[in-house]
């Protein structure tokens, strides 16, 4: 993290609302269809050997419906059958049944270590798709959204090792050539790590571009890993395919290839070699002695060395000086002296004018000494601070003013060791550009409001829940806070059985559901039709929060949920709820 700018997010304050009276349940009917499914959506359960909390979050937390942020009100999912299904629509009168866009290749139940199956809409024709056995599939899809101009079509697909699920992909021009940067998410079996859960998380980073000659259009042409210790709450490529930004509670690093270790190795022995001290140098109370390594072919005759009260210089034959520079304090410079001894060092000896008095460096400003300290003194310095340490935590409580005792801190003076933190990478360098400490700020969820853009996060602040919109191209507001959901951070963290967060790209709304049934709507404030008065504090209320609560008609659990502007769409095993909210204009 050496070199990364530390940055911090800063609200706006017309954002907040510090006078935020809560929701008011509404009893208000929702209007609520319900779509059944030719074939159940295709869950994969957890296997005996994914049993740490990693796999949990990746594959057991899985949102199995996916939204199409570039077309309104349009989802997807994967059946059984490794069937790709859509619903996309117009009006919910009118519903249609979802429709097969495209099938897989592969049969999914072949492969006994498959993961879910995973899409990603990168761009308004382009899809990445993974079949959860190590597969992915680049697909233009043409218009989407629409059974006329919507067809499906293979440009490029690969094996790429063992199973995962599409995290994020982007689609973006570079060089006049069109290319697909796509994040894969692993959770591997980690031997070298005997203490922790034994698994590492992966994410790869995958760029897919354009060739202008060759019968295969697309290829990779970059692969790059992170590893971690934690899944991921946030991963995301920039739209330029230049970075990637990551919300992790543990941090990660780009793992090397031998090539890049060996260049490392070499660049660090050649650091190493520049910090190899040019001299070293002891003192007493009376003098200070410097010792300097001759190179073999230095006789006496080729050292000139001038001393002054305040300055020494030391040069070798022709050379540029050696050693040149103000001393820490005034020596006796017609005392000083110097010898060559036995093994071809140069012995320097300056006598101090005033006795007594440390100095803490040979020459002021000069680093490329090092200072030698002997054993009196070692002991002289140990002995002079034993006062101050004790093998006791609290070796005399009745003392005036007792040394802080650990054991009377309170929960909320820990210091959060592992706290969750954003980073952003450049995807040139491979190293972090940016970090910030998210501390208590817990992550919530994300959300895509404008396709173009990175997803945006949405981060618990005190009581309130932020939405942050990432700008990779602005580095002086790199994290926009563009939307506040009042309370909802407080009211979130009271829901024990909640699955899945997610809120209107409009910020009308914010919705969670549970794993059964439950769905949760918190509307923010909107104008009243008619007064409302506030007895309590004597004044109009002019505008309400409300609450909403819908209960599903089935006993599947929960496997999708996602928000438009207008509607919640809620995913089942077999059936697929639709949950109008809002009003279109």
């Amino acid at each position: 993290m050496a070199g990364a700018a530390h940055c911090s997010l800063q609200a706006k304050r017309l954002l907040l609302d510090p006078k935020f009276e809560g929701y008011k349940l509404s009893l208000e009917p929702l209007a609520c269809y319900q779509l059944g499914l030719d074939a159940a959506v295709a869950e994969v359960q957890l296997r005996d050997d994914q049993y740490t909390l990693d796999h949990m979050r990746a594959f057991g937390m899985y949102n199995y419906l996916h939204l199409d942020s570039w077309y309104q009100d349009n989802v997807y999912y994967v059946d059984q059958f490794g069937r790709v299904m859509n619903l996309s629509v117009t009006l919910d009168t009118a519903l249609q049944k979802p429709r097969e866009v495209f099938r897989l290749p592969t049969d999914l139940t072949a492969c006994d270590n498959r993961l879910c199956a995973s899409m990603h809409f990168s761009s308004s024709t382009w899809v990445t798709l993974s079949d959860g056995t190590g597969r992915l599939y680049l697909i233009k899809s043409g218009k989407r959204g629409s059974s006329g101009s919507e067809k499906w079509e293979i440009v490029f697909n690969e094996e790429l090792g063992s199973p995962f699920i599409i995290a994020h992909g982007v689609s973006f021009v570079k060089s006049d050539a069109h290319s697909l940067a796509v994040l894969l998410l692993r959770v591997e079996k980690d031997e070298l790590d005997t203490k922790g859960s034994g698994f590492h998380v992966t994410l790869e980073w995958v760029t897919i571009a354009e060739r202008k000659e060759g019968h295969q259009r697309y290829e990779i042409i970059k692969r790059r890993v992170l590893e971690g210790k934690s899944v991921p709450h946030y991963a995301a490529i920039e739209p330029s395919g230049d970075g990637l930004m990551i919300v992790s509670h543990k941090p990660f690093t780009f793992m090397q290839n031998e090539s890049d270790k060996l260049e490392e190795n070499d660049d660090a022995k050649v650091s190493n070699e520049k910090k190899d001290p040019l001299y070293y140098w002891q003192q007493t109370e009376d003098d200070v002695t410097v010792t300097v390594h001759l190179p073999q072919d230095i006789t006496k005759d080729d050292i000139k060395i001038h001393f002054s009260p305040d300055n020494i210089c030391v040069t070798l034959k022709d050379q540029p000086p050696l050693i040149e520079g103000k001393l820490y304090s005034s020596v006796d410079h017609e005392s000083c002296t110097w010898i060559i001894r036995e093994d071809k060092n140069l012995e320097i000896s300056l006598i101090k004018k005033s006795e007594g008095s440390r100095w803490p460096e040979l020459i002021i400003g000069d680093t490329r000494g090092e200072f030698v300290m002997d054993s009196s003194q070692c002991s002289e310095i140990a002995e002079s601070l034993m006062h101050l340490t004790s093998e006791v935590m609290n070796p005399n409580p009745e003392k005036e003013n007792p040394p802080c005792n650990a054991q009377e801190l309170e929960e909320c003076d820990a210091f959060l060791e592992d706290g969750a933190s954003l980073c952003r990478f450049d995807g040139d360098t491979l190293k972090v550009t940016h970090i910030i400490n998210l501390g208590s700020n817990q992550y919530l969820f994300s959300v895509v409001v404008n396709p173009r853009e990175m997803p945006c996060f949405c981060l618990r602040h005190d009581v309130d829940a932020l939405l942050w919109q990432p700008h990779s191209d602005q580095p002086e507001n790199m994290w926009e806070h563009i939307a506040t959901f009042n309370a909802l951070g407080y009211v979130q963290a009271s829901k024990q059985d909640k699955k899945f967060m997610a809120c209107a790209p409009d910020y009308s709304y914010a919705a969670l559901c549970e794993c059964l049934r439950r769905v949760f709507i918190y509307r923010q404030p909107t104008p009243l039709a008619t007064v409302l008065y506030n007895r309590k504090e004597g004044r109009q209320v002019g505008q309400v929060a409300k609450q909403l609560v819908a209960t599903l008609e089935a006993n599947d659990p929960i496997l999708g949920f996602q928000a438009t502007s207008e509607r919640l769409f809620v995913l089942t095993t077999k059936t697929l709820f639709l949950i109008k909210v809002n009003s279109g204009n």
